[in-house]
């Protein structure tokens, strides 16, 4: 039996996905994204904006998000010593995409709920 080719058409799209979802995938990073893109700059403000999140995840989260070049950590050398975060530019190409899935999660919640 001859194995089958992948089919290149689709790995050409799955593959950016995938890479794209291992960036902002899990319960976290698009609302710390969303949260610092509204103004929250402390890391308390951050945390009291998303509901269930703990100190050592946010500080987890940010780090990545760092990594990948969506949030800068700013070091305002002040006493006491301020920590901000801030939206690098690069995240704004996110903002379709968050709204995009906004407007996609509002009309599956209506399909959703509306057949009850």
């Amino acid at each position: 039996m001859a194995a089958k080719k992948p089919c290149l058409s689709c790995l050409d799209t799955v593959k950016p996905v995938r890479d794209a979802l291992e960036v902002i995938s899990g319960k976290w990073k698009l609302p710390i994204i969303i949260s610092v893109a509204v103004g929250n700059e402390r890391f308390t403000d951050i945390q009291e904006s998303i509901p269930g999140i703990t100190p050592k995840v946010l500080a987890k989260e940010l780090k990545e998000l760092e990594q990948h070049q969506l949030i800068k950590r700013v070091v305002v050398d002040d006493y006491p010593v301020k920590i901000l975060y801030k939206p690098e530019p690069y995240s704004d190409t996110l903002a379709p995409i968050i709204d995009a899935l906004k407007i996609w999660g509002l009309n599956h919640q209506e399909k959703i709920f509306s057949k009850e």
